[in-house]
């Protein structure tokens, strides 16, 4: 399958969140082999010609957390709701539609809108378009439904079995970690491949001197300041609260605490609650205000921001003391850039990562002392932190780099090849676009009939 025009579809690609930053990844690595890369989301920060905004497909939009709030939580749903479901799946699959047909897709790739029902509608939406073009898609899942507490009561379990994930002859399924792969064989009979999150370990980061000075600059930090760096989202799993005790247990001043993401996935309490637990704790704890921006989207249009490549430089060791993670961006990113880390030994951590023989500060659920001094230890010593650094690197670079994504894409893609080719329409000229759709005859034209009746009850 060469010289194909991919479609990615998530609820967003914008920011540093781990779907968004790993989207960025397989896109690098599929225009290297010479596709082409579009989007489609609620929330885009991509090459405008290249992107699809539609404001409706993002988990935020107002109508889809209203519907968020009625089933879940709940073992029923309201007539009421499933109408409203149902209205904005048909908006949404219109607007899929029109993607389609307007960039010429081939190919999609689902980034975990098929895996967390954040947006039941588009779920719902992908799964028909799929089922009924018959069109080659990868679903990339992340986090399933069932790896959450908060969708473990709901009154949409039909939807659930129906579209997170479908199981549909066209899809190919790739899950970040082994325990995803037994749970999806296992719960949906389903087969996938795992897929890790990675890294272009063969390119060493290349280091913006000015921008990272730029950056401490921006924190006002003083020249003898450290910084100890929890780069995740403000969400309540990432654990922040041991970051928070390790800067304490330092009991040093010098140290900052600072958090590169930010708060609102899930609500603002977790990050005005741990402002007052470092407060408390005597800890200098700073939130980022400045936007910080994907490193590889590539698109020249946005204001000038700071990345994440501006950040991991500035950071004398990374706190990663998550209690459950789908793989583990930040781990690979500190590896990347040869930083000292203190990790907690989260589920796929004990089994997919830890084996690899990586040399880290690993806690196991709490802090202690020893911990503690081992952390100060390595801060200090340069040679511990250089020997500790180039194994990690040379431990990743064989089983974490853009060569184990591309193997994989291929075996993937090439399996693509095996499934029948839908006829062009003989009414339409142009048979590139309509080589798994057609323009007449097709549910295109119902769909945005059904649409125009119903897309008030989607405002």
């Amino acid at each position: 399958m060469r010289g194909k025009n991919i479609g990615f579809v998530s609820t967003r690609f914008a920011g540093i969140d781990g779907v968004s930053l790993e989207a960025s990844k397989w896109s690098e690595v599929l225009e290297q082999n010479g596709h082409q890369c579009f989007w489609f989301a609620g929330e885009l920060d991509r090459n405008p010609e290249k992107s699809f905004l539609e404001p409706k497909a993002h988990f935020q939009y107002a109508r889809n957390r209203w519907i968020n709030s009625q089933i879940f939580g709940r073992k029923r749903r309201k007539h009421v709701v499933t109408e409203s479901i149902h209205a904005l799946r048909s908006f949404l699959k219109t607007r899929l539609y029109t993607f389609l047909h307007q960039f010429h897709i081939d190919l999609l790739i689902v980034e975990n809108a098929l895996t967390i029902p954040l947006n039941i509608p588009l779920g719902l939406a992908l799964s028909e378009i799929i089922a009924e073009t018959q069109i080659p898609t990868i679903a990339h899942h992340h986090d399933f439904y069932w790896e959450r507490e908060r969708f473990s009561v709901n009154g949409v379990s039909d939807y659930l079995r129906m579209a997170f994930p479908p199981n549909l002859p066209g899809i190919r399924h790739v899950v970040i970690n082994s325990e995803a792969q037994e749970q999806v064989a296992l719960r949906l009979g389903i087969s996938s491949t795992v897929i890790p999150n990675v890294l272009d370990f063969d390119h060493p980061p290349v280091v913006d001197e000015e921008k990272v000075l730029s950056f401490r600059k921006s924190l006002g930090l003083n020249h003898d300041d450290k910084i100890i760096l929890q780069p995740t989202r403000i969400i309540r799993r990432k654990g922040i609260e041991q970051a928070i005790e390790l800067v304490k247990g330092l009991k040093d001043p010098r140290y900052k605490l600072v958090i590169s993401h930010e708060a609102g996935d899930e609500g603002f309490e977790y990050a005005q609650w741990l402002k007052d637990y470092a407060l408390e704790r005597g800890v200098d704890l700073r939130m980022l205000s400045t936007q910080i921006s994907d490193p590889w989207n590539g698109n020249e249009h946005l204001e000038p921001t700071f990345t994440l490549w501006d950040i991991y430089p500035c950071a004398d060791l990374i706190t990663y003391p998550s209690i459950c993670e789908g793989f583990g961006n930040a781990l690979i990113e500190a590896v990347y850039f040869k930083k000292p880390i203190l990790v907690n030994r989260y589920a796929t951590f004990i089994r997919d990562i830890e084996p690899k023989g990586f040399k880290l500060i690993v806690m196991d659920g709490f802090l202690t002392k020893k911990t503690v001094r081992q952390a100060k230890e390595i801060i200090e010593s340069y040679e511990l932190k250089e020997k500790m650094a180039n194994t990690n690197y040379e431990v990743a670079a064989r089983h974490y780099s853009y060569n184990v994504l591309q193997q994989q894409l291929n075996i993937i893609m090439k399996d693509f090849s095996f499934l029948p080719e839908r006829k062009p329409s003989k009414k339409s000229s142009d048979s590139r676009h309509v080589l798994y759709f057609k323009r007449s005859d097709s549910p295109v034209q119902h769909e945005r009939l059904r649409a125009s009746v119903t897309m008030e009850a989607s405002k």
